[in-house]
């Protein structure tokens, strides 16, 4: 009976499923890809439906095609004076509207003067002054690429000029320290938004802290950036929340083997405009512990992210959004003296973070020519972590000890101006106010490294003008000024790019930039053993860039961009006489070092990316990045960096079909192979480590090692079942399924008295089930 009551329920279930054809709208927004103002009574259609659907937008740019039939669909924007553009293969679900963001190029040409064929609105950012070496990061390629495992760093590591790891996420951009990308969330910097964030490395950790689930249209910069970013050297991604459905009230569950995650949208209230979203996850690796290093069964994080969106006719838009995660993880010391092989087996740590990042932005069109941007934003970042070690009477003695607490506040206003169809100006200003509560002790007791507290200001300006000369030639030029308040350190950075139009589907461009970062706070308060706060007037680190991009656009949706780059670093923290040099920071939370800015470093290479969008149900992008990254030390000697892999090649592809009645149902499957050399390490001088007990490296011979090559492969597949009002989504995702070794450096073996190689080779599954409704 039992059995009978089952098979019921399926048949049931799969008939309703797989049976009723469904409609779903497709809504969004059209605006001027210079200034952001909204395009009004903008055409939208969808190609290929007959009869042909589609609509107009409003005073306000907004658009709904409403009883749009699910399955897979390109739309075709158009508006009097502009370049018309093309989504590619939107997916339309049973239980999800699709959501647009559309941003058009005004044409300079005269009306008339020129046919303009429509674009395939991918390989251009969302910021209009940027001409190279940036890349936008679309809703739509979140939710399909391989090995993003929910999060926007390792889909933002797929990227030409970018590596990444299997165990973290920090990001390398072009040979660069992860430490050195800026992280963007709705136009303001925030701290390290990562789970567990800057303990396994600098500027990276183990997941971004909000569901690419949350995240709308985004750009990721490599280089050469414009003008309105500040304190960022190597890199930029500047993300974005999207805004919820105004309209109708949509839920997602997530069970998964890593854990819940939950989210909703929809309206505030019926019939209006203003709309919300949020996600919340619950992740516990305990299930998975087995398949993962030891003790790392006992780490656990959630996170909570959401925006509010207000638009008015009259005043703007307002909108409110916000992240907020904690982070929990230990391990415990052995208690078996006999069983320790490494230094690391009788040691017992706990570390807790909480950290939060809340904004409320305002947009309001001035004039019909303009548009003000305004932010208020605070931030907060706290890491306790304490480390224990046990004696050789078994009693738990302080090792080490952080407990670090950073609070901001973040004031922006950015006018965007448009003089006319040819030129477009933004100038604008940020305000940041530093609260910071630093205590970092080695050993407690015997050697303070930073007790501090305080509240510092860095300030900015800049001003940034895009040209466009002609049909063919666009000239930007800028300008940046920062001032770090608690030294009086500043830095003016010119910025200036040109681009060449060649016919329909040619473009060169050459850009530079000069970019600057200040340094982690800690850093600032390092004591020497006397008390000496020693590097107070550090100087901020600065490099300049210099990018060629060639664009080609080979059919509609295939594009080939070569981006050849130098970069010039300088003003990096030494230390005099010796191979220690900030470009090589990994995880070193105590550097108890004389600093000085007199270092030096030199990366050049070349970017390949030969793209396939999404068309026909299926994508691939491959990428290929050559380079060479050196450092000069307070020796004078010239060496390999840290993070000088030689090369990173990257292929990352998918296809999906579209199955059941009427094609509403959706298998897909996606795979990722990264083949990248290794990272690079000092050679050990084994007999200084014998002697020591411990790990020496040989610092004269610093980084003239290199670790093995890897591969490592990502794959993902899922199958969507859309019914009537709900749509069930099955899917497995494997993260390094080729089983690639990642190397930690060396541990000191107490038991053989010998030099082991710290390494992992971790493969982590996840087994997922998703509805939608």
């Amino acid at each position: 009976m039992k059995r009978r009551s089952i098979a019921v329920f399926l048949n049931v279930f799969f008939v309703a499923v797989l049976y009723g054809q469904s409609y779903r709208d497709i809504r969004g927004t059209v605006c001027d890809r210079a200034s952001g103002a909204p395009l009004a009574y903008a055409t939208v259609s969808v190609v290929g439906t007959q009869p042909l659907l589609g609509a107009v937008a409003d005073s306000m740019g907004r658009f709904v095609v409403p009883h749009v039939p699910v399955g897979r669909w390109d739309v075709l924007v158009g508006f009097v004076g502009y370049e018309p553009v093309i989504v590619k293969d939107v997916i339309l679900s049973s239980a999800r509207e699709a959501y647009l963001e559309v941003r058009m190029s005004e044409s300079a040409s005269a009306l008339g003067e020129v046919v303009v064929k429509p674009s395939v609105d991918k390989s251009r950012p969302l910021n209009a002054m940027a001409l190279g070496s940036a890349r936008m990061l679309s809703v739509e390629e979140a939710g399909r690429y391989a090995g993003g495992f929910d999060d926007p760093a390792r889909l933002a590591s797929a990227f030409a000029g970018t590596a990444g790891g299997i165990g973290n996420n920090g990001i390398v951009v072009r040979g660069n320290s992860p430490k050195f990308l800026q992280w963007r969330l709705e136009g303001v910097e925030i701290p390290n938004p990562n789970h567990f964030a800057d303990v396994t490395i600098f500027g990276g950790g183990a997941m971004t802290a909000f569901s690419a689930h949350l995240l709308g249209n985004s750009d990721f910069l490599t280089g050469t950036f414009p003008a309105e970013y500040g304190n960022a050297l190597s890199g930029v991604f500047d993300m974005n929340l999207r805004h919820g459905n105004s309209s109708r009230h949509e839920h997602t569950f997530r069970l998964g083997v890593i854990g819940i995650d939950f989210a909703s949208e929809g309206p505030l209230r019926r019939g209006g405009n203003a709309s919300y979203i949020f996600n919340y996850r619950y992740s516990t690796l305990a299930l998975m512990a087995p398949a993962l290093p030891e003790n790392a069964g006992a780490i656990r994080y959630q996170d909570l992210s959401f925006k509010l969106n207000f638009p008015t006719r009259r005043a703007g838009v307002f909108s409110l959004w916000g992240i907020g995660w904690t982070d929990r993880s230990g391990q415990e010391a052995g208690g078996d003296s006999l069983l320790w092989e490494y230094a690391r087996d009788r040691q017992e740590m706990r570390q807790k973070l909480r950290s939060a990042a809340f904004g409320a932005n305002h947009s309001v069109e001035i004039g019909g020519v303009g548009r003000l941007k305004t932010s208020l934003a605070a931030t907060t970042a706290a890491l306790d972590f304490l480390t224990e070690s046990l004696d050789d009477a078994l009693r738990l003695r302080p090792y080490s000890r952080i407990e670090n607490m950073q609070q901001s506040i973040v004031f922006s206003a950015f006018l965007h101006r448009k003089f006319g169809a040819r030129h477009v100006n933004r100038t604008g200003i940020r305000i940041t106010g530093l609260r910071y509560d630093l205590l970092l002790e080695n050993a407690p007791g015997s050697q303070l490294v930073a007790d501090e507290s305080g509240f510092a200001m860095l300030t900015s300006a800049s001003s940034s003008s895009s040209f466009t000369l002609s049909e063919a030639w666009t000239l930007n030029l800028g300008i940046h000024a920062q001032r770090f308040g608690l030294n009086g350190r500043y830095a003016v950075e010119p910025r200036a790019g040109v681009r060449r139009k060649f016919g329909h589907g040619r473009a060169l461009g050459l850009s530079y930039g000069l970019h600057s970062r200040m340094e982690m706070l800690g850093y600032y308060f390092t004591r020497s053993a006397t008390g000496e706060r020693m590097n107070r007037n550090l100087d901020f680190t600065r490099a300049h860039h210099f990018v060629v991009t060639y664009d080609r656009d080979l059919s509609g949706d295939r594009h080939l961009r070569i981006e050849p780059y130098i970069q010039l670093l300088y003003s990096v923290p030494v230390t005099a006489g010796g191979s220690f040099s900030f470009i090589n920071l990994q995880r070193e939370p105590f550097a108890p070092y004389r600093l000085e800015n007199t270092g030096r470093g030199r990366n050049f290479g070349v970017d390949v990316t030969f793209e396939q969008y999404m068309s026909r149900g299926y994508y691939y992008t491959c990428t290929a990045s050559l380079f060479d990254s050196r450092y000069r030390a307070g020796d004078g000697v010239w060496r390999h960096s840290r993070y000088d892999r030689n090369f990173v090649f990257n292929l990352l592809a998918g296809k999906e079909w579209m199955l059941g009645r009427g094609g509403q149902n959706v298998f897909s499957a996606g795979i990722r192979l990264t083949y990248q050399g290794g990272e690079r390490h000092s050679p050990v001088d084994e007999a200084a480590s014998q002697r020591a007990e411990d790990v020496v490296y040989d610092e004269n011979a610093a980084f003239a090692e290199q670790y093995p090559p890897s591969l490592v492969g990502h794959f993902t597949v899922g199958y969507k079942i859309n019914g009537k009002g709900s749509a069930h989504e099955f899917s497995l995702n494997m993260i390094n399924a080729t089983m690639s070794r990642e190397y930690y450096g060396h541990l000191y073996n107490l038991k053989t008295r010998r030099i082991d190689v710290d390494q992992e080779t971790m493969m982590i599954p996840n087994v997922s089930y998703r509805i939608e409704f």
